[in-house]
This record gives structure tokens, sequence and C-alpha cells, in this order.
């Protein structure tokens, strides 16, 4: 009897620890690969394997410098938050920039030619939606710097998405050529004295997207600057003499944002 009293007494201490542990996220990672064109693009993949069943898809694009550890932060962060997310290598082969020059000719590159763009965007939209964990009629993408403007194009040129969120990114300014195919609303995370983004391209920005009849949001973030959500901006400002800076309350400011967008588009 003793002995079958303490076999209960462990099967309950187990079955406790077990319901414990699946009570907070469990994120599982994953380096991944897919292709398009013959150029082979590295992503990185995360979820929470404690969630059950579907749950939406988020698309996350790096900054100029390409698919670093900061964009693989904010995927680990997106999967925290009950997402399944990947971040794509726009720039191929998971190739990355250490010095300003280098990352602006990537960039550049990538943003004179919007087809390869698209392709590259798209086919990591289409990798997300194989996984078993998305959602794939709920999917959003975010960007950073170059990433932001990356998925505002990609938004008004008809990309099968429900939202992007835009941090400290270029704005498309040209008119919408066919605003009916634009599915996605737009949330725009802006530094209010960001000086790679004017006053002038922030007003052709809106009116664009008013005389399309595009569904956008855009928030100024006071004392913000270019790349105020990466605490790395502060080191590589100075390094490089560059106007980029971190700013702590503009970052949890645009990430509080972000969520209850999210929240609003998934509910």
């Amino acid at each position: 009897m003793k002995n079958v009293i303490i076999i209960l007494l462990i099967f309950f201490i187990s079955l406790s620890c077990s319901n414990q542990k699946k009570e907070g996220p469990s994120i599982i990672t994953k380096e991944v690969s897919y292709t398009v064109n013959g150029t082979t693009l590295k992503g990185f993949l995360a979820y929470d394997e404690n969630i059950k069943g579907v749950r939406p898809g988020v698309i996350v694009v790096h900054e100029w410098w390409g698919h670093n550890d900061y964009a693989r932060k904010r995927t680990m962060m997106l999967a925290e938050l009950g997402y399944t997310a990947l971040a794509i290598d726009m720039y191929g082969d998971g190739k990355t920039a250490d010095h300003p020059d280098d990352a602006g000719k990537f960039a550049m590159a990538i943003m004179k030619n919007m087809p390869t763009a698209k392709a590259r965007f798209e086919a990591g939209v289409k990798f997300l939606k194989q996984q078993a964990q998305t959602d794939v009629k709920r999917i959003a993408a975010i960007g950073y710097c170059f990433g932001g403007g990356v998925v505002l194009r990609m938004a008004v040129s008809g990309s099968d998405l429900d939202a992007v969120v835009s941090f400290h990114g270029s704005l498309p300014t040209d008119s919408v050529e066919n605003p009916k195919q634009v599915k996605a609303k737009l949330l725009v995370c802006n530094g209010a004295d960001d000086k790679f983004v004017p006053a002038e391209q922030i007003d052709a920005f809106k009116k664009a997207m008013v005389d399309a009849g595009i569904n956008f949001k855009f928030v100024n973030y006071p004392g913000a600057i270019h790349a105020f959500s990466n605490p790395d901006a502060d080191s590589l400002g100075k390094k490089f003499n560059m106007p980029i800076a971190y700013n702590k309350q503009a970052d949890e400011e645009s990430w509080k944002d972000m969520k209850e967008f999210f929240k609003e588009i998934f509910k």
C-alpha cells in the first residue's frame, strides 16, 4: 500500500510539473532555406510549440544590414506573442553588410528591381504558408528601415496580406496603380525627427494612400530618429557618423501599437 501511495505521488508531481511547463511559451526556432529564380534564400522560422492548432503568420523583413540577429530577435518576439513568424532574406544566401556603403548597395539593388523584390518576398510568404502552424488565411508582414519600405511596397502592389507594419521605413510616394488590388491595412511607425524621412515624403505618401482609398494609420513618435527600435543603432550611429539612434520609449510604444493593430486585424 505504501508503494502504491509513493507511485501515485510521483505521478501527480510529474503531471503538475508537466502542466506548469506548458503554461508559458516554448519557442521553437529553425534555420530554413527556400529558392526563387535560382537564388537560395535563408530564413529563420519561430513559433510556440505549446499553442495548439494554426495561428496567424507574420513575415519579418530585415534592415538594410541584411538578415541578421536583430531580425531574428523580432521573429522570436512575435512567436512569443503567439504568431508563426518567419524572418526572410531579401538579399540572397543570407548576405549581410558590415558597412553602410555595402548595405546601401545591397538595398538599392533590390529596391531598383521590384520584380525581384516581389518574387523574393512572395517566396517567403509561400514558405510561411506551408508551415503546419500557420493559418494561411491570416498573414501579415513587418519590416524595419529597408524592410519597412519593402512591406509597404508589397502591400500597395497587391500582395495577399491582411496587414503590414513599417518601423522607421522608407515611404512609397508613387500613385497606387491598382487600388482595388490592395488588401492590407497599413500601420506606419515613424520617428518624428527622422532625417531620412522628410516631411515632403510623408505628405506625398499620405496623399497617395488617401487618393487610393487605402486604410492606413501613420504614427509619429516625438524625439525619435531613424532606427529608433534597434538598440544597436547607438553604436552604429557613432561608428559611421550616421543620424540614427535607439529610442526606448518609441521602441516600446511602436511595438505596443503593432500588437494592438494585429489584435484588431486578427480578432
